[in-house]
């Protein structure tokens, strides 16, 4: 599988990465054996960047992705974590965590992007995980914390990565806008754009996108299928856009994609992962993963071939902007084989 540098940093990524949420139980229960036959099959795969959190599952996810690739030989793969939640004990439990993971709720999340909370979040991540280090190390969804983000987190992270502790640092949101700032302002090495480059949403046209390629900065793309409505070769009523029913037109819209698709020989799935990369600021695509099964299909959405000229018909169409950019631009960085 074809690896991306992030930006100026000596970190390396798979094109597609393993993401971390469902096995901590996202939605719904998540079975060990599952979970590690998850990891089994990305390893087996190619896959060499993995992607976690403490906010997913409460420390679950940390503690079966740490389990599974701790024999693993350690400068083989990349691992990538978040502060900005601290996990902390829960004096008013009432059995089940209310943040969509199902899990006890024992712990709670704890805001907090201040120097100390940045170091005490990640000793805790490399106690779960069991892991000697974390290579690349996100604020996690600082929309409501910009400044304490910005004065104190990023430049803690800054002295880590400077010390050679991590590798790469940056910062993970569902919005583009305040990602270019980290991109602008900091000392952001990547940031991880949840939803706001794909099929159906080309916002960070207009901000993070050409902020990383004047920075010469790096993008991980995540939410590529919207919530799932991307996710199936025939979009359907009732599908979800990020994180609700989506609304007619946007299905038809979808449809419509799916069709061009389709008389270019490819799926809608295939091409919803293959779409980042057609901006040269972006390194890698990393998908959620909760069975083997998952595994299989999405290592094989990658490697399926998407003909450039399915862009230049879908911009002609107008179902993706015009300014998404083409094969033959210069600076452009096909994928790597």
């Amino acid at each position: 599988m074809g690896r991306r540098k992030i930006g100026s940093t000596p970190v390396e990524l798979t094109e597609l990465g393993f993401g971390a949420s469902v096995i901590g139980n996202l939605y719904k229960v998540t079975p060990v054996h599952d979970a590690h036959a998850a990891i089994e099959a990305a390893w087996d795969a190619g896959v060499r960047y993995f992607d976690t959190a403490p906010h997913y599952g409460l420390g679950l996810s940390e503690r079966r992705l740490g389990a599974a690739l701790r024999d693993r030989p350690r400068d083989e793969y990349v691992i990538s974590s978040k502060v900005g939640r601290l996990l902390v004990p829960n004096e008013h439990p009432t059995g089940v965590d209310d943040q969509g993971f199902v899990v006890r709720d024992d712990l709670r999340r704890q805001w907090d992007f201040s120097r100390d909370g940045v170091l005490r979040s990640l000793e805790a991540t490399l106690e779960r995980t069991g892991l000697d280090r974390i290579d690349v190390v996100y604020l996690h969804d600082p929309d409501d914390h910009w400044q304490q983000a910005a004065d104190e987190a990023m430049p803690a992270l800054a002295d880590l990565r400077d010390q050679g502790v991590i590798g790469a640092i940056g910062a993970g949101m569902n919005q583009s806008a305040m990602l270019a700032r980290f991109l602008r302002e900091t000392a952001a090495d990547v940031v991880m754009l949840a939803g706001r480059y794909t099929l159906l949403d080309q916002s960070a046209l207009d901000d993070v996108l050409p902020a990383a390629q004047a920075h010469g900065k790096s993008v991980v793309a995540v939410g590529v299928f919207n919530s799932g409505l991307l996710s199936k070769d025939r979009p359907a009523e009732g599908m979800k856009y990020d994180y609700q029913e989506a609304p007619p037109a946007l299905v038809n819209r979808a449809r419509a994609i799916a069709e061009v698709c389709a008389a270019h020989g490819t799926t809608l799935p295939a091409a919803a992962v293959a779409f980042p990369f057609s901006h040269p600021a972006v390194v890698n695509v990393t998908l959620g993963m909760r069975t083997a099964e998952q595994v299989g299909r999405n290592a094989e959405l990658h490697r399926q071939h998407i003909p450039d000229g399915l862009w230049d018909d879908l911009r002609s169409r107008g179902l993706i902007r015009t300014d998404v950019p083409s094969a033959d631009e210069p600076g452009r960085r096909r994928p790597c084989l």
